[in-house]
């Protein structure tokens, strides 16, 4: 009985999630729409957030580049990738959450794939990543700093990130459409995490006694094997062995769950 439920669970959730992917083309103009009207009638558009981040990257190297000595050819290129990776995770992780919830009204009146919700916050997500990663090559062009082909492992390594963020918001989404102020503690969580992720810190000055709470850290991990490539270094084989385990793992638990309470999304919403 148990097996049985299992498995109608799974064959629910790869229905929708297969059904959503073949509507791609949904998915990128829903995403664009989201896109152009949150900055409509602006004539910078989405490069508002693209200057809030170069700002951002600006103060915490002045702040942490002097606190900490750090030299700026090898800590800005540092800094400005992390940024730009951790507001592109965080943002979508947090809107994932929030994807059902905000797609109530197309849900109840539109017969969709609820994937396609999920896919619409990830794909705008992934628009504004775009406008944000025109900051580095005028870091590396400031810097003089060379890309080499290393850095083309940078893009396996965001593959991956996707990949795990796409589970993260599917799993968040069912249980924020059930419980509503799940939303919130995933936002304080993640903002504690943004403190235990070397972002705007190097992980070389984590004492090796708390080395534990980095290698535990799937962020860490997701955010070393993109920004390692692009500084020219190979990230660690554990950094690649994690990141594919937590992929595998977390989406048999985000299919099982979202199979499981399919049919009982519309009505929490």
């Amino acid at each position: 009985m148990v097996r049985l439920q299992i498995r109608e669970s799974f064959a629910e959730a790869w229905s929708d999630i297969s059904l959503g992917l073949k509507n791609h083309h949904v998915i990128t103009v829903l995403g664009m729409q989201d896109i152009l009207t949150r900055y409509r009638r602006s004539k910078v558009g989405a490069f508002w957030l693209t200057i809030g981040i170069a700002t951002t990257i600006a103060t915490l190297y002045i702040v942490f580049g002097t606190l900490f000595k750090q030299n700026i050819s090898e800590f800005l290129p540092y800094l400005a990738i992390g940024v730009i990776l951790w507001n592109f995770i965080s943002s979508a992780i947090l809107d994932g959450g929030n994807s059902f919830i905000v797609s109530s009204d197309t849900i109840l009146q539109v017969k969709m794939p609820l994937f396609v919700h999920v896919m619409r916050v990830l794909w705008s997500n992934t628009i504004i990543l775009a406008h944000n990663v025109v900051i580095l090559p005028l870091v590396f062009l400031f810097l003089l700093k060379p890309l080499s082909f290393v850095a083309l492992l940078a893009i396996p390594g965001m593959l991956i990130v996707m990949l795990n963020l796409s589970w993260i918001m599917l799993m968040l989404s069912v249980i924020c459409a059930r419980y509503r102020d799940f939303s919130m503690i995933v936002q304080n969580v993640t903002q504690v995490l943004y403190f235990f992720t070397p972002i705007m810190w190097s992980e070389t000055l984590m004492p090796e006694r708390a080395g534990i709470l980095l290698r535990i850290n799937p962020f860490y991990h997701l955010v070393s094997i993109v920004r390692a490539p692009l500084l020219g270094k190979l990230p660690s084989m554990l950094n690649w062995e994690y990141s594919l385990v937590v992929l595998v793992l977390g989406w048999i638990l985000a299919t099982y769950l979202f199979g499981r309470f399919y049919s009982k999304i519309a009505y929490w919403l």
